[in-house]
């Protein structure tokens, strides 16, 4: 898919791409650092049907949700021809009891057999995390094993 980079003299930078229904998506990063999700009208593409501005985290937060399950459906799909092992994205959500403390401390390898392959943080990934990351609330942890390890990798990630 192309992404178009124009840009606006005075103002900053719009990056968008087509939809298949005509719209545009996309976003306006001005020169001060704010940040706009636009979507165009369908019947003219420079026209804006809305703007949401969004605050650095929101633009984070956002990008998590978008990112999160692309990487993961990327891994299902390479995963797909291996019997019994799955791919799911794992939240640190509060209150849970990991929040603040290191991947290894969660000691999911060991007590389930999943293995965290990634974590997505404020639009980043982080792939191959080492034992000594330190997880925050809003973290999505990217694991793959069996169901059964990734339903209790779950529970464990949120009563401990």
């Amino acid at each position: 898919m192309n992404v178009d980079v124009t840009p606006l003299p005075g103002i900053g930078v719009r990056k968008d791409f087509g939809l298949a229904n005509g719209r545009r998506v996309g976003v306006v990063t001005h020169r001060d650092g704010t940040i706009e999700l636009i979507v165009s009208k369908s019947e003219d593409p420079d026209a804006c049907l809305a703007s949401l501005p969004l605050r650095a985290e929101e633009a984070a937060t956002l990008a998590n949700l978008l990112g999160a399950p692309q990487l993961v459906a990327q891994l299902i799909e390479e995963h797909r021809d291996v019997p019994g092992i799955s791919t799911r994205p794992l939240g640190i959500k509060a209150p849970s009891p990991f929040d603040g403390r290191t991947l290894g401390e969660t000691a999911l390898r060991s007590r389930t057999g999943v293995s965290v392959v990634a974590v997505m943080r404020a639009g980043q990934v982080h792939p191959s995390p080492a034992p000594d990351f330190l997880l925050t609330g809003g973290d999505v942890l990217v694991a793959v094993g069996t169901s059964e390890g990734l339903d209790e990798a779950a529970k464990i990630l949120h009563h401990g």
